[in-house]
């Protein structure tokens, strides 16, 4: 016996119970993060493709103030995407194309 009056088995009892708690929360928790994984995996299916080109609006969202390749990394948050004759009427219309992507090259205009 021991100073708690508990017998051995008694508390190889205690510790499995203890034991099997935690294996079912561990369990839940795994459950959880594939559920969380599963849904993830389902937003990025679900996301609309990237648009081709985007025009980038200045802090006032009237003037425009550069025209985008779709995948650049330059583009701010106040991109739009736009389809080609828009962003080809921009580049006319005189908004700057990025330097970055440079997308006057990618549609085809010479400078």
């Amino acid at each position: 016996m021991n100073d708690f009056g508990l017998s051995r088995l008694a508390m190889l009892r205690f510790l499995e119970r203890v034991q099997v708690r935690d294996l079912e929360r561990t369990r839940r928790w795994i459950a959880d993060e594939e559920k969380r994984e599963t849904e993830r995996q389902q937003g990025i299916a679900a996301r609309p493709p990237a648009p081709d080109w985007l025009i980038e609006r200045g802090l006032s969202q009237h003037n425009a103030v550069y025209v985008h390749v779709g995948d650049c990394w330059n583009a701010g948050s106040r991109s739009k995407g736009v389809e080609r004759d828009q962003a080809l009427r921009a580049l006319a219309d005189g908004v700057t194309p990025c330097p970055q992507c440079r997308p006057d090259t990618a549609l085809g205009i010479l400078a």
